[in-house]
């Protein structure tokens, strides 16, 4: 499926009164999603237990 099929698809299952803003909403964050998919694929990235070790750091 190309990206246009997959934005068309997505926009055919938006509610009927789906906002502009609601519908630019919903890309910007199946951008970042995706691109954070193909980061990891690429090997960047840090570990759960790393996560846990910061937040257990930052949350005291």
């Amino acid at each position: 499926m190309t990206t246009k099929e997959a934005v068309i698809r997505f926009i055919q299952d938006l509610p009927e009164d789906a906002t502009l803003g609601d519908i630019m909403a919903e890309l910007y964050f199946r951008q970042k999603v995706d691109k954070g998919r193909a980061q990891l694929r690429q090997g960047h990235g840090i570990s759960h237990a790393k996560v846990k070790s910061r937040l257990k750091k930052w949350l005291g």
